[in-house]
C-alpha cells in the first residue's frame, strides 16, 4: 500500500517565486530513491497560505529510509524560505 506524505511550508508571500526556483532546481533528486512514486510542489490559490510539497512512497519505510539518508543534507547554504511547516502522512486507501 502506497503512502502519501506532505510537507505544508509556511512561505511569507514574496518568497514564493524563490521557494519555486529552489523546487524546480531540484526536482528530479528523488527519482532515483527506492519507493519513490511521485512528487509535485502545490501553491496556495484560494482558502490556504502554506505550499504543499507532496510525495508519494511504496512504502512508509521507502520515506523514512529516504529521510534518513537526507538528514545531513539540510540546505545549510540557503537562506530557508518557508517559516515553518507540519508533516502529514496518509495511506493511499486500495478501493479496488
Amino acid at each position: 500500500m502506497s503512502i502519501v506524505v506532505i510537507n505544508a511550508l509556511k512561505v511569507p508571500v514574496e518568497a514564493g517565486s524563490e521557494l519555486e526556483a529552489r523546487f524546480a532546481a531540484r526536482k528530479h533528486s528523488v527519482d532515483g530513491s527506492p519507493g519513490f512514486e511521485g512528487f509535485q510542489l502545490l501553491r496556495p490559490v484560494a482558502g490556504e497560505e502554506r505550499y504543499f510539497v507532496y510525495t508519494q512512497w511504496a512504502t512508509r519505510e521507502d520515506f523514512e529510509n529516504w529521510r534518513a539518508q537526507r538528514a545531513g543534507h539540510d540546505h545549510a547554504a540557503q537562506a530557508p524560505v518557508a517559516s515553518g511547516m507540519d508533516l502529514l502522512e496518509f495511506d493511499v486507501v486500495d478501493l479496488g
